[in-house]
């Protein structure tokens, strides 16, 4: 057979290997000495050291010259030789004048003796009203130092308190050198920055979405008022446009008081005094409709009394919890009642109604969104779930609490605390 054609080419010599990197890989931020860095287990080591060197160097001194002193006063002969006689010195021992060399030398021996054990005495008193005097000073001092060494925690503890009070825009910036609570404040500090831009940017969808809606609303309006000018509009037909523009109404200042709680960082800055009262019978008369169309009666004695606050999202409040509570009953016999009442620096709505059982464990879950019961309560012809939810967001912007409690036979007590 004849040889096939050869293709082979010359060989190709191999791709040269890449050049190594001249450069550190190592990180930027990574210290080369992390046991140098002024740390405050360092600095407290330091810091209780030289405190404790301190305190030894004065308390050897102070002990010291108190113990020159007690021998001083220990070894000083209790006789002094005047003209080949002797006279006794020492205001502890009486030497004998008339008396032989050996009793002589024993008295003083005992006198010396005696001396020593006051002097010693006096050095022991002495030296416990140093050290007391010494523990006085050394509390103080470290009881300052602590203080200064904390001083930092204070701080941040004054930014988290008022990071409560919805001032999103504080900072720590802590100075100093770079220990560990310069890092917790540090981290702290973007903590905050994220959350300051994630509150910002939920405001904003609010004031969006707001905006959004009030456009429709402004022409659902304008479209209302148009037909309501028309001269030859039936007298059904001006009814119902009427009654369309004053939901419509109600639903613009509804978005104004949203888009006013969106701007207040969840707090009702512009408060205003608001008759709960005349709230709570606004809101019973907008649901008697219904009430009146499932047979339940709406009772209840409203006291006059006001509150601090938003009208609009207060009025929101009580409706939302009447319309619950007319949605939410039986089907004969039931009621629903609402009450106002003042009590010492606080005013209070209650709404109480007829119902199905609610278990107790399950009514914290009334309040969470779109939770529903396996009760009929919740049921998903009736509502979408934010009735409840939403009441709670405006109780606690007017700095209010929200309680509720099954009520014994079937249904709820809901209890609404304001403060004046």
């Amino acid at each position: 057979m004849p040889s096939l054609p050869s293709f082979s080419k010359a060989a190709t010599p191999p791709p040269p290997m890449p050049p190594k990197p001249t450069w550190d890989p190592r990180p930027v931020n990574v210290r080369p000495f992390p046991w140098l860095r002024p740390t405050i287990r360092i600095r407290l080591t330091l810091l209780y050291g030289g405190m404790f060197l301190m305190a030894g160097i004065v308390l050897l001194t102070i002990i010291y010259m108190l113990a020159a002193d007690a021998l001083h006063d220990g070894s000083a002969l209790p006789l002094k030789i005047l003209g080949g006689k002797f006279q006794s010195t020492s205001d502890i021992c009486d030497l004998p004048t008339q008396t032989s060399g050996q009793l002589l030398q024993e008295a003083v021996n005992q006198c010396l003796q005696q001396q020593r054990a006051v002097a010693l005495n006096s050095l022991l008193n002495r030296s416990l009203l140093a050290l007391l005097g010494l523990t006085i000073v050394a509390f103080a001092f470290g009881y300052a130092m602590a203080g200064r060494v904390l001083s930092p925690l204070g701080r941040i503890t004054r930014t988290a308190q008022r990071v409560a009070g919805s001032d999103l825009h504080r900072r720590i910036e802590l100075g100093g050198p770079d220990d560990e609570l310069k890092e917790l404040a540090d981290t702290f500090d973007e903590m905050l920055d994220r959350l300051d831009r994630a509150f910002e940017s939920q405001r904003r969808f609010v004031a969006n979405a707001s905006h959004e809606l009030r456009t429709p609303l402004a022409i659902n309006r304008t479209l209302l008022e148009v037909q309501l000018a028309d001269p030859d509009a039936s007298p059904e037909l001006a009814q119902l446009g009427k009654t369309l523009l004053a939901t419509n109404e109600r639903s613009e200042q509804l978005v104004e008081g949203l888009l006013l709680l969106a701007r207040s960082e969840n707090r009702v800055v512009d408060k205003k005094p608001v008759d709960l009262s005349e709230v709570a019978s606004q809101a019973v008369d907008q649901a008697r409709e219904e009430a009146q169309t499932k047979g339940l009666e709406l009772r209840g004695v409203r006291q006059q009394v006001f509150v601090q606050g938003n009208g609009v999202l207060l009025e929101r409040i009580a409706l939302n919890l009447v319309q619950n509570a007319v949605r939410y009953n039986i089907p004969e016999d039931g009621w629903v009642e609402v009450t106002t009442e003042p009590q010492p620096g606080c005013a209070v709505l209650v709404v109480t109604n007829t119902g199905p059982v609610v278990p107790a464990y399950e009514v914290e879950n009334l309040f969470e969104p779109f939770r529903r019961l396996r009760t009929e309560r919740t049921g998903s012809d009736k509502g979408v779930g934010l009735g409840l939810s939403i009441v709670r967001s405006v109780v606690r912007a007017h700095d209010g609490t929200i309680t509720a409690e099954p009520r014994e036979g079937g249904g709820l007590v809901v209890r609404v605390v304001l403060p004046l």
